[in-house]
């Protein structure tokens, strides 16, 4: 299905566009005007864009329906600083409920019913309940355009970080496990990150892997093992060989019954491996590949 953006309305735009890239996410800003009015919104066009100087960006939209202005956008546009609170599962229901169009003047913090806590650095309030807060100066404010629904992006260095301590781990860091943040997808959809959903993968950072293009032949065109598989076994950083110490009973078996059948031992084989990178255990499924290979 071919989607041709330029065609459709932006609300045609906005739900492709949204559903698509996700998750995102969420800039929860609170900011403040020359008039003492404090605003507090949240916004999913956001991520980090530099550790030194340490940046992050967001979007408050011009308005698709309407092409209007929002309220943040305002504010930084006359006070350049801010407040993102990040937002985990506790705080998404209150949340949700300060993206309102409340009327300008208006207090989210007590129309959604949050705390305001002074921040250290800058003028407007942080939200007491987020776990995490960065407080920002806006160091430039980049239109994309005047028409509906173009992105207006706040550009700010981050100054200072709160951390809740219940989010810290045994090393004093932030754990992904304990942070339970909640992301946008498209429409009335958000996903919570906790541990039944997070997973590791080792970054090649330091060492190059060996490549998808340097696996065997018969193990890269492999009907059993998944894209995903071939990517784990080619971050090792030289081409195993075998072992001649790993003993492994169900590697035994396998040989012993499918001997015969070379083409279905290699079924068996390669599905063993599969289980075996499952589970992380790369290094055992290499040596289960290589052992069918020099059969």
């Amino acid at each position: 299905m071919l989607i041709n953006l330029s065609t459709i309305p932006v609300s045609e735009k906005q739900n492709w566009l949204q559903h698509a890239i996700a998750p995102r996410p969420i800039c929860f800003a609170s900011t403040i005007d020359t008039s003492g009015n404090v605003n507090l919104s949240p916004f999913s066009f956001f991520n980090l864009f530099s550790n030194n100087p340490p940046v992050v960006i967001f979007s408050p939209a011009r308005r698709g329906r309407d092409n209007t202005l929002k309220h943040t956008l305002e504010n930084v546009r006359e006070i350049p600083e801010c407040v993102i609170n990040l937002v985990d599962y506790d705080m998404v229901q209150q949340m949700s409920l300060s993206s309102c169009e409340f009327a300008k003047g208006v207090d989210e913090f007590v129309k959604s019913g949050f705390t305001k806590e002074k921040a250290s650095l800058v003028s407007p309030p942080m939200v007491k309940e987020a776990k995490v807060k960065l407080e920002c100066k806006v160091i430039e404010i980049k239109s994309l355009g005047e028409i509906a629904g173009a992105g207006q992006l706040v550009i700010a260095e981050v100054l200072c970080m709160h951390v809740d301590e219940s989010i810290l781990g045994e090393d004093g860091k932030i754990d992904q496990q304990k942070f339970q943040l909640v992301a946008r997808l498209g429409g009335d959809w958000y996903c919570k990150i906790d541990g039944r959903n997070l997973f590791k993968v080792e970054k090649p950072n330091r060492e190059i892997g060996i490549g998808v293009d340097a696996i065997p032949e018969s193990i890269r065109n492999s009907k059993f093992l998944s894209g995903n598989h071939l990517g784990m076994l080619a971050n090792v950083h030289s081409l195993p060989i075998i072992n001649p110490a790993f003993t492994d009973a169900r590697l035994k078996n396998i040989i012993q019954y499918y001997g015969i059948n070379p083409s279905e031992m290699e079924k068996e084989l390669h599905l063993y491996a599969a289980d075996l990178l499952n589970n992380g255990k790369i290094s055992d499924a290499w040596q289960v590949l290589l052992s069918g290979d020099n059969f």
